[in-house]
């Protein structure tokens, strides 16, 4: 079997074409981080309309990269929410276009699925295991019983770990996008200079808030101004230090709430790339006795190949999808057993 993926749902335009044996023939990307970079964020409409000028032919070299033509394929999956709509709809009717055209099928994918199943085609990981996914928009516990079978555990109560760590980078004087900067940054800090809360900490369950942190640092930062580079590193690596020190303390947590007997751990999204958190998690997962999986850093961020390799997983369970599917913004993952 062999599927090509779509994912336009925030500012990257991907297309990869993956075969059921884990192998992935392609997987392209283009980033808009240039066009962004001057509003310090992702712009929408710049976002959907780049996507239009992209998309066509990044598919095209998805499927030369492959040596395969629309003829050869199994199957079309995209990105179909959540995410912005306007680029979520160039991806899904793009998608959409060509499975009409070859009488193909036709896999509506959650993005929040794509990056759930990706340890199953990276490490050929076995159901249940614990999911921490972390990105720019989602934070949040989920035990994985197999394909669309989601139970949340936790989840952030504000903001995401991925925002909170683009505004902190914007705080410090760094530009979009803020979490690879700051990561970089951090690694020139003391992280024990500034004392900055743990929110949470300490409490049951394994619900996340970084809102109070994001502040405590803000107000840190302006104590402390005009700030020397130092001072910048100082600070970013103290923020980094407590999220991640709330992250692994709620991960433990998570652990007793499983209903099945788990053995792995399983990190995903784009602030998974983060090293000191992935060695963090890892020694937790050693001191528990459980196995850590991380995707490579270049599966963490949104691609295409995870949106293939969930269509797969899904065809090869009778899963798909009408033409009429209506894209959505909001689409909780917990939400999915209820719409295959």
């Amino acid at each position: 079997m062999v599927i090509l993926g779509i994912e336009t749902s925030c500012d990257e335009t991907a297309a990869a074409v993956v075969r059921d044996d884990r192998t992935i023939l392609s997987n392209i990307l283009v980033s808009q981080i240039p066009g962004h970079q001057p509003f310090g964020g992702v712009v929408p409409e710049i976002a959907a309309r780049s996507h239009l000028n992209y998309l066509t032919p990044i598919i095209k070299q998805a499927l030369d990269e492959a040596k395969v033509t629309l003829e050869d394929l199994d199957g079309i999956a995209v990105t179909a929410g959540p995410g912005l709509i306007g680029g979520v709809l160039v991806g899904v009717m793009t998608a959409k276009a060509l499975a009409a055209a070859q009488k193909l099928p036709f896999v509506a994918i959650n993005h929040l699925e794509g990056h759930a199943l990706t340890g199953r085609l990276t490490h050929d990981l076995p159901f249940p295991f614990l999911l921490l996914l972390v990105s720019g928009g989602h934070c949040q516990f989920l035990e994985v019983t197999n394909v669309g079978c989601y139970r949340l555990l936790g989840t952030t109560l504000d903001d995401a770990v991925g925002e909170a760590f683009d505004k902190v980078a914007r705080i410090v004087g760094l530009t979009y996008p803020g979490g690879p900067a700051l990561e970089k940054l951090a690694r020139t800090g003391n992280s024990q200079r500034f004392v900055l809360p743990r929110p949470l900490k300490g409490q049951v369950g394994c619900n996340f808030s970084f809102s109070g942190l994001k502040t405590a640092t803000r107000l840190m930062a302006e104590k402390h101004t005009p700030l020397s580079e130092q001072d910048k590193a100082d600070l970013a690596t103290s923020f980094q230090e407590a999220v991640i020190d709330c992250i692994v303390e709620r991960t433990g947590n998570a652990f007793k709430m499983l209903q099945q007997p788990v053995k792995h751990l399983v990190v995903a999204g784009g602030v998974a790339a983060n090293a000191p958190l992935r060695a963090r998690l890892s020694d937790l997962c050693e001191d528990r006795g459980y196995i850590f999986v991380a995707p490579p850093l270049e599966l963490c961020t949104d691609n295409g190949a995870m949106i293939a390799w969930a269509g797969i997983e899904k065809l090869k369970l009778g899963h798909q999808n009408t033409l009429d599917f209506i894209p959505r913004p909001r689409w909780p993952l917990y939400e999915l057993k209820n719409t295959i």
